[in-house]
């Protein structure tokens, strides 16, 4: 992958919290930066994809939410993690 170098101009408060939240997550600022981009990308992507999708193919994405019966929703969704690693290790 080539890198470039660049510059922008940001908020020096905007910048000076950012650089904060890349110290937490132990990564460099240009690195919590680039990942953002990317899923910027990504997202803007699948927004196309499904879009053509619904234009072509009069598609349309429907599902029913979850919601747990009792419980927390992260013990719900390490059950469906457990039971989808078992199943795939038989």
């Amino acid at each position: 992958m080539t890198k470039i170098k660049t510059s922008i101009d940001v908020d020096k408060n905007l910048w000076e919290e950012f650089k904060k939240i890349a110290l937490k997550r132990g990564v460099e600022p240009s690195k919590l930066l680039e990942e953002l981009i990317r899923e910027e990308l990504i997202e803007r992507s699948l927004e196309e994809f499904i879009r053509e999708l619904s234009i072509e193919d009069d598609y349309e994405v429907d599902f029913e939410p979850i919601r747990p019966r009792n419980g927390l929703v992260s013990d719900l969704v390490r059950m469906m993690r457990d039971e989808r690693r078992n199943s795939l290790s038989r």
